[in-house]
């Protein structure tokens, strides 16, 4: 049971002060004791120490009084100010968002305009500001107000979602991009390659920022979409390419979340709005070389180091970051097999472009063997500058502009050309090429676990590089002499059966029996 207490004198010197303090224990000796320990040392702090003396009487008790030894500074005690947080907005404490509706003149017409309003917030201000629309003319007032809570709800006016929009702080695109692009490299989930997030900047500084780097958050929206893919249309730039900048848009929106987690600018684009070009997949630009290129480059070509480059990309499908990152540990002991482990971007090792690009690429004997002579000796980098470094893209690239206009790529496209004109198996050509799977039947596959086989298509298929310098195929049993016998079979069983049929002879290497000697 909680104790009473009657008033106690707090005196010091000439000054008394006058407490009443709430105490709950049995023993009221204690408890006073500790009430004037917690008032001397929570209200009334001071490093100043000087005896206290207490009168009084606590239900009763006498002898409680004396002398105690506190911390009282002093002098008067300070008024305490509260400290009060301020509440921010809230949807639940809204008033007027259902609105109300009115007509100009004193009593219901039901042949006058009828008129709503309600209150809207504004983005980036904590006042909100009234808005009036027209609902036409309703015969009765429970019609307005049906039509009012329609045009509120169809507008989602009172959604979550556009509070959430509304309240956020006024963030302009420029500094979401810029937070954007700064947390892409270190997210934990589909983390994004360096060459990505550099196109993307690039993007960005070009035509983004420039066309929207100052606008709200909140006013990036279907119109001034339009705007900007109307610009990039009248400037020339490609289909696929306006579509890549304003698929970058959309990411830096998406970006902004609250701290649920849910986005704070939720939009619904709307693309024949925007009025976005549609990409063409047979009107894209996908240059590629032919076997007359092929010869002419590396034949023109004088370096051997660039001559090999070529004669690799062109011959296993690499891309051109997996070809600088290669070393002589990639290759098999008769340079016979390839493994891709690595990439190189801007002088720097990465992770290859996906994960279907870590495989294992089988290389045909003509190939292979300029290869055993090339890696020789080479103990870093296999196509490195005089210091050791990988090379650099534009400088090979000045070196292949000499001879043919063309990217690295198109060495890529020749190849998957290459496979199938020979009809290689669709599982074992993305297996070469690093695609990812296209159906569960490339997933049950297990042709690429099958060296023997492999090797017999990459050597059944070759290079593609006839007559080229140094690439020329090994002569003996070539596919011409094979079909050669193959004819020369058929025409020894048709003699057995119809021996009105010459006996056909090769060169005098065929017997009756269609065998050879």
């Amino acid at each position: 049971m909680a104790a009473k207490c009657s008033s106690q004198e707090i005196t010091q010197g000439s000054e008394t002060l006058t407490v009443n303090p709430l105490l709950t224990s049995l023993d009221p000796n204690e408890h006073f004791a500790t009430s004037a320990q917690i008032l001397a040392r929570n209200i009334l702090p001071s490093t100043q120490q000087s005896p206290v003396e207490i009168k009084g009487q606590v239900n009763g008790y006498p002898g409680v009084a004396g002398i105690l030894q506190s911390d009282l500074p002093v002098g008067n005690v300070p008024s305490a100010t509260p400290a009060r947080r301020k509440r921010g907005p809230s949807l639940n404490r809204r008033t007027g968002q259902a609105g109300t509706v009115f007509q100009h003149c004193k009593t219901w017409d039901s042949a006058a305009p009828t008129y709503g309003k309600f209150w809207v917030d504004v983005p980036g201000s904590p006042e909100r500001k009234r808005r009036t629309i027209p609902l036409g003319v309703c015969r009765t007032k429970s019609i307005a107000r049906q039509r009012l809570r329609d045009y509120l709800q169809r507008e989602a006016i009172d959604s979550t979602e556009a509070f959430r929009q509304n309240t956020a702080p006024a963030i302009t695109f420029r500094q979401q991009a810029e937070c954007w692009i700064a947390s892409l490299p270190a997210r934990k989930r589909r983390p994004v390659k360096p060459a990505t997030i550099s196109g993307w900047r690039d993007a960005l500084n070009a035509w983004l920022l420039p066309n929207l780097g100052d606008k709200l958050l909140a006013d990036v929206s279907n119109a001034a979409m339009r705007q900007l893919v109307e610009k990039m249309s009248n400037a020339g730039l490609s289909p696929k390419t306006i579509v890549n900048y304003v698929q970058v848009v959309k990411l830096v929106l998406a970006s902004a979340v609250d701290e649920e987690g849910e986005q704070i600018y939720p939009r619904k684009w709307n693309h024949d709005f925007i009025q976005l070009p549609i990409v063409r997949r047979d009107q894209q630009r996908r240059p590629t070389v032919t076997e007359a290129d092929l010869k002419e480059i590396l034949s023109t070509v004088k370096e051997r180091k660039y001559a090999m480059l070529f004669g690799l990309l062109a011959g296993t499908g690499l891309r051109i970051g997996e070809a600088f990152g290669l070393r002589p540990t990639d290759f098999g002991p008769d340079c016979r097999v390839l493994h891709v482990r690595r990439s190189i971007w801007r002088g720097q090792e990465q992770e290859p472009k996906t994960a279907n690009a870590l495989r294992v690429v089988d290389v045909p004997e003509a190939l292979a063997k300029e290869l055993r002579n090339f890696v020789g000796g080479v103990s870093g980098y296999l196509f490195a500058t005089a210091q050791g470094k990988p090379l650099q893209r534009r400088n090979v690239l000045r070196v292949l502009h000499s001879v043919k206009r063309v990217g690295f790529h198109a060495f890529r496209r020749f190849r998957l050309t290459w496979l199938r004109k020979n009809a290689v198996p669709k599982d074992l050509e993305r297996f070469w090429m690093g695609h990812a799977a296209e159906d569960v039947g490339d997933l049950y596959s297990k042709l690429k676990e099958d060296v023997a086989f492999r090797q017999q298509w990459a050597e059944r298929i070759g290079l593609g590089l006839v007559g080229a310098r140094g690439f020329e195929p090994p002569t003996p049993w070539s596919r011409t002499r094979k079909s050669k016998i193959h004819k020369c079979r058929i025409w020894c069983r048709l003699r057995d059966r119809w021996p009105l049929i010459p006996a056909l002879e090769l060169d005098g290497s065929w017997t009756d029996s269609g065998r050879a000697d």
